[in-house]
């Protein structure tokens, strides 16, 4: 007899989504259940559903040996080993869209606390206080309001703080000229442009290495004095002590904040100011958004193990055995070429020409496509990016994708680019793998031909080709105690423009790169950080 498929629900969700599940498996919901009782019998279980309070992690999924599919109710991937659970080919899947609204809602309540003093007017009445001239606040309508990140929710909030008679500005270098217009706002070009004009500031950004502390001390002495700040994104995107010192100088008049640099968080700096509203993370939590995840997230864990797509994973992508045989060495390629030109290219990108040249044309390479929107988006949106989601991240973006495939390949044997497709201008980065080991390689950038093995840390210069060159760029980081791994230099013509292609070891600091640019004389100098 065949064993029933057993689903452990560990944090709650709607009846109607439990209701949904017991159509098919066997279900249990344990939302009591402490940690230790849950490695205890965790290996029982096919599926396991659960928000952001179970922290699922290599010493509990060593346990979990029958698990199939771990479904997050939910957005935040935080409390999830998404490595450890790929490795043992554990499908882990959300619910993105499903606190969109709630989100972007909780952000405007909070800009409206924060300009009418709600909270503090509140706890002065009930404590017996008639203090109307204390709480004096100001009108949002007519005032700037600067939103960092025009994802779902900051799409949203765009609308609705429109809406409020506010002039709307925006900073997302991956959002299409289109999605400006069609929503009525204004773009900032560069994030200091945003501080500069804004009355207020909400932040939308994902949680990432490069987003880390991205709100610090310089950030806030840019800004506006005086300006208010709105964070439902993460805690960790804002430097919690820059903004205490901020908002002790008055550089920043008040801030609203829904997310901490560590949760739960019942004791911070922040709670003694007075000009500092504060909510326990709530951003998702409504009714209508807790019963979106649980009959979402339901469906999804359904999916999974009967077998059918799942359309929100988020770690496991789909194709025959055989195809991903051939294709999987260029999975790595596709994703640091698509990471590359995001990085490199700082102008608009309408239309992404993608060309597969050789033998890996003769197979289905949407999927490697796929992989190269993901190498795109995945550090510079709020969502969690996979190759279910890449695709309409593009579309909401206002980008075209075109894949085109030719056999012929004159240099490899096989060959990647992808070609910025504008009117207006002309860019393109390729890469191959090369060897046994199928190692992904860069060879050429723009048109300047390189052969380089893609490393955490690159450096990218274009100058004008005339002795010397070279010679400063290694004598200023070596100065500078930055080891060069690795150098490649390409060029068109003797005395045209050339291109340094360097590997470091460590990452370079903004004002070494200024420097290099000082002493060639150039501005095209770029270092990232895959």
């Amino acid at each position: 007899m065949i064993e029933a498929l057993k689903v452990l629900v560990k944090e709650e969700i709607s009846a109607k989504a439990i209701a949904l599940l017991k159509e098919h498996f066997e279900v249990q919901v344990m939302v009591d259940l402490s940690r230790d009782a849950l490695k205890e019998i965790i290996s029982q279980y096919d599926g396991l559903i659960i928000r952001s309070e179970t922290r699922v992690d290599e010493e509990l999924l060593e346990r979990a040996t029958r698990l199939k599919v771990i479904g997050r109710a939910g957005v935040g991937l935080d409390n999830i080993d998404l490595e450890a659970a790929t490795k043992r080919g554990i499908i882990v899947t959300n619910a993105p869209q499903s606190n969109v609204v709630s989100a972007a809602e909780h952000a405007i309540a909070l800009l409206m606390s924060l300009c009418r003093y709600v909270p503090q007017a509140n706890a002065s009445l009930k404590g017996g206080a008639w203090e109307r001239s204390k709480f004096k606040g100001i009108e949002v309508q007519g005032k700037y309001l600067g939103i960092a990140g025009l994802g779902r929710v900051g799409t949203l909030v765009a609308q609705k703080a429109s809406g409020l008679g506010m002039k709307v500005i925006a900073y997302d270098p991956y959002v299409s000229e289109e999605l400006f217009h069609q929503l009525g706002i204004s773009r900032s070009r560069e994030l200091k442009d945003l501080f500069e004009v804004s009355d207020f500031i909400t932040i939308h950004l994902p949680k990432t290495k490069d987003t880390y502390h991205m709100f610090g001390r310089q950030e806030f002495q840019a800004m506006k004095r005086g300006v208010l700040l709105i964070n439902v994104a993460r805690g960790s995107i804002v430097d919690t002590e820059a903004l205490v010192e901020a908002l002790e100088s008055g550089q920043v008049g008040g801030a609203a904040l829904d997310v901490f640099e560590e949760e739960p968080c019942t004791d911070s700096p922040l709670f003694k100011s007075p000009q500092v509203v504060v909510t326990p993370h709530l951003g998702a939590s409504t009714i209508e958004a807790q019963d979106k995840a649980g009959v979402v997230i339901a469906e999804q864990v359904r999916a999974a193990l009967l077998g059918e797509p799942v359309t929100n994973a988020v770690n496991v992508p789909a194709a025959s055995p055989e195809v991903m045989e051939v294709l999987s060495p260029f999975f790595p390629l596709a994703e640091k070429l698509g990471g590359l030109m995001v990085r490199l290219y700082s102008g608009r990108l309408n239309t992404l020409g993608v060309e597969y040249s050789g033998q890996v044309a003769e197979y289905d390479t949407r999927l490697l496509t796929l992989a190269i929107l993901k190498g795109m988006f995945d550090k510079f949106v709020e969502e969690h990016v996979n190759y279910v989601n890449a695709p309409l991240i593009a579309k909401e973006r206002g980008i075209e994708v075109r894949e085109s495939k030719t056999r012929f390949s004159r240099d490899y044997v096989n060959l990647i680019t992808l070609k910025v497709e504008n009117a207006e201008t002309e860019f393109s980065v390729s890469g191959t793998v090369l060897g046994k080991r199928n190692v992904p390689r860069f060879v050429s950038i723009d048109k300047f031909m390189i052969d380089m093995v893609p490393s955490k840390y690159m450096a990218f210069f274009r100058y004008k080709d005339v002795p010397g060159r070279i010679g400063i760029i290694g004598t200023i980081l070596g100065r500078n105690n930055i080891n060069i791994a690795n150098m490649q230099v390409g060029r068109k013509k003797i005395e045209g423009d050339a291109m340094t292609a360097i590997n470091a070891d460590s990452p370079i600091p903004e004002e070494v790169m200024e420097e290099i640019r000082q002493q060639l004389g150039i501005k095209e100098a770029r270092f990232i950080e895959l």
